[in-house]
């Protein structure tokens, strides 16, 4: 629910922004099926699982940045949306793991793994790579320039080739961040 959670908001915040692409593509509501897609959400996680560790993703929210009027501020918030729904997950159950003494030790668990689950999906799509959340957040900073904008699709058109190389090098410099995060919004050691 948390990837569910995730692109719902890029496509509310888009709503609020004056696009409603993402509403007539039926993707405004929290129904997983809406949201997911058989290689990203079935098939790749599947796989990775049996390595170890799971990754897949859900399938992104499309919105027309001519519907928005300010179209930096509105990549830049449509972008940022994702992330922050997960961070704000991650506090909400933090805060049970807090006062735990109000819930039993088996949810104390859950929630716990909900604020682990939602700390790295925030912060793997934070990172400036396309197609993640932060490349977009970070091409919304600068001018839409035509040279700006070359160099920007010459760069996302190796999305696929940058995405392995985050998984398989550049998530070991960032690892350390999550439990990091995960102390101090838990406040548990």
């Amino acid at each position: 629910m948390s990837v569910v959670i995730h692109e719902f908001s890029h496509g509310y915040v888009a709503e609020l922004l004056g696009d409603p692409t993402p509403r007539l593509d039926g993707r405004l509501t929290l129904n997983p099926l809406k949201h997911l897609e058989l290689f990203g959400s079935v098939i790749v996680p599947i796989i990775t699982s049996l390595g170890g560790f799971t990754f897949g993703w859900a399938k992104p929210v499309v919105w027309n940045p001519y519907n928005v009027k300010n179209r930096r501020l509105g990549e830049f918030l449509i972008s940022a949306a994702g992330p922050a729904s997960n961070l704000l997950i991650a506090v909400i159950f933090g805060f049970t793991i807090r006062y735990s003494t109000l819930f039993s030790g088996s949810f104390v668990n859950l929630a716990a793994y909900v604020v682990l689950v939602n700390i790295v999906l925030a912060v793997f799509n934070l990172i400036p790579i396309p197609p993640l959340d932060g490349s977009k957040i970070l091409f919304s900073l600068f001018p839409p320039t035509p040279r700006f904008e070359r160099i920007r699709f010459s760069i996302e058109r190796y999305s696929l080739f940058l995405m392995v190389i985050i998984v398989l090098f550049l998530w070991r410099l960032i690892a350390p961040i999550v439990p990091l995060l995960f102390t101090i919004i838990t406040g548990a050691k």
